[in-house]
Order: C-alpha cells, then structure tokens, then sequence
C-alpha cells in the first residue's frame, strides 16, 4: 500500500466544503479538458443509482494514459470544472492531484482519500471502456480493495463485464461490485471533439455548460 502523505492544502480544502466526512463517495477522475455534458450526467447518475452522499471530480496534474498529449493548464480545467458544477450540492471539483501534481496515479489518489476519510465507502467513477482496462493500471488490487469500481454503461446495453477483475478481488468482493453498476442514456460527447470544434470555429453550445463554454472563448483556449 501507499504511504503517502495526506496534502495539507486539500485536507483544508475539503474540511471547509463539508463538516462531516460523507458516508458514501465517489471519485470521478479524469483530464476535463474540457468538462462536458456526458462526464457531468455520469456524475449525477452515479450519484443517484448508488446512493452517494457526494461525488468530487478530480482533474488530473498528468494523467498517465495522456502523457503524450499536452493539456490545458489544470488552473484553466478546474475553474472549467468549477463553473460547470457550480449550484450542486452534491458535486465537488477536488484540487488533490493538481495539488500533488507528477503522474496522478488513482492508486494514490484513493489511498490518500481514505487516510483522511477512513469511514467512509469510497465508489470509483468510470466508464465501460475504462473498466476493461482497469487491471493494467498501477496498483490494481489495491484500487479494488479500496474502492467499488462503478463501472457506466449505455442504456439499452449489455452491463460491463467485471470478470476482468476476478483476478484481483474474491468472489465476495467481486458480487458486491456487481450490485454498483450503473446505466445512462446514450450521449456521445468527448473533449478532443470540443477542442476540435472550438480550432475549427464550429459551436460547441449545449455540448458544455454555457458559463464553461464562455470561460473557453473568454481566454482563447483550444483556438490552435
């Protein structure tokens, strides 16, 4: 297991979103350059179908699948991130990777979440497409073991598979990750989409939140 040590800055950062630690919570990292509608609906249905008490976002400082691709500055998509969530009680735009910056490792991420928050059921955010790749990433025992992988699957679709997991968790463990997953609608939205459009002066109204979109064309982002 990890042995890292809980950043300060995001520890008072949490502190002052809430007085108590939530029971139920979910980790929805990714890069958010920028956020859209699909990553804020996976959000909210996660939210709702396992019974969260919240859910943080969590920008990425580098994410480890993304190396090669030169991102948005992490102020720049957390301000995005924070304009998109802005008014829900429920959803929180987390600054511990960007705090901690190097690789964001969820591996990490997670073990340092559940040192400040030891009571608490953490529930990791994901797509299908993630799910399948899960046990390449780092430390994959030690996500499952802290964490309910929820993986998201399209509505009118076959469920994910969790059997690409049955290698790092018992059979137990593994049924309860069963009972975690999560349908949505189809909405087929991706970032490298909206950093194309925005290149190629084409709209990306109702892809993302007006105030993000506003944010985009305010300090010039994604244009070459």
């Amino acid at each position: 297991m990890f042995k890292s040590k809980v950043n300060q800055s995001y520890v008072n950062e949490q502190s002052a979103m809430t007085n108590v630690s939530p029971r139920r919570l979910g980790i929805f990292g990714g890069t958010f350059d920028p956020v859209h509608y699909a990553h804020l609906l996976l959000a909210e249905t996660c939210r709702e179908q396992c019974q969260l008490d919240e859910v943080w976002l969590l920008p990425a400082a580098l994410p480890p699948h993304k190396l090669q691709h030169k991102a948005t500055t992490a102020q720049h998509r957390l301000e995005m991130l924070e304009l998109a969530i802005g008014g829900h009680d429920h959803l929180r735009a987390s600054r511990l990777e960007i705090d901690r910056g190097g690789i964001s490792y969820t591996a990490e991420t997670l073990n340092t979440i559940h040192l400040q928050f030891p009571q608490t059921e953490l529930f990791l955010l994901m797509g299908a497409d993630s799910l399948e790749d899960l046990p390449n990433w780092r430390e994959p025992e030690l996500i499952c073991r802290l964490a309910i992988p929820v993986a998201v699957g399209r509505a009118g679709l076959p469920r994910p598979s969790l059997q690409r997991l049955r290698h790092l968790v018992d059979a137990d463990r593994l049924a309860l990750f069963e009972r975690y997953q999560v349908s949505m609608p189809i909405i087929e939205l991706a970032s490298t989409d909206l950093r194309n459009r925005v290149a190629n002066g084409q709209s990306i109204r109702y892809r993302t939140p007006r105030a993000v979109e506003m944010y985009i064309e305010a300090h010039g982002l994604y244009r070459d």
